[in-house]
């Protein structure tokens, strides 16, 4: 068995080290090119809002009647209160977070806190002109969220909205519709 000496070993990781460094950024850079909505006007965005599909989660598992209620707080965060129907236990599940609008988005850009000290990346990229229907993604299109006023979305709208979610670069083949009813 041969060995290397140390400007060998140098020079065979060097090159794995720059290939994977190159990988990350490139997956990096990509995350960062999904586009927002070019503003949100905050206190129309805030109320109740009915899941009709996501790409699933742990922390949503077993989750129906998912729903999510905004209210602006007067230091510019935003509460959020995620309700869903755990049908198996029989009781409902509740969490709460303050979302923070991220500096120079037109509000587009918001970081979840759930628990301290961590952050979420929750982005609207499309929204409806009226704030009927909103789509929360996040840059690494591992989450989505596909929101709507009503427990209910017009077909045609839905398939609207996929045709530019595909667009953005998310698989719709992980994309759930939700149950809802009233809870």
């Amino acid at each position: 068995m041969r060995t290397f000496n140390k400007s060998e070993k140098v020079a065979l990781v060097l090159p794995v080290l720059a290939a994977a460094g190159l990988l990350f950024l490139s997956q990096n850079s990509h995350a960062q090119d999904l586009e927002t909505v070019p503003y949100v006007d905050l206190e129309k965005y805030a109320g109740e809002w009915y899941e009709i599909a996501s790409f699933p989660q742990s922390f949503q598992k077993g989750c129906t009647c998912t729903k999510a209620i905004y209210t602006p707080n007067a230091d510019g965060t935003i509460s959020v209160e995620n309700s869903c129907n755990l049908p198996e236990k029989g009781k409902i599940k509740t969490s709460t977070a303050k979302a923070f609008v991220e500096d120079g988005s037109g509000n587009a850009k918001l970081k979840v806190q759930f628990f301290w000290p961590f952050k979420g990346k929750y982005w609207i990229i499309d929204l409806a002109k009226d704030y009927s229907y909103a789509v929360v993604g996040h840059p690494n299109r591992a989450y989505l969220w596909i929101l709507s006023r009503t427990q209910e979305m017009d077909p045609v709208i839905y398939d609207e909205i996929l045709q530019r979610v595909e667009k953005k670069g998310f698989d719709l083949s992980k994309l759930e519709k939700t149950v809802q009813c009233d809870i």
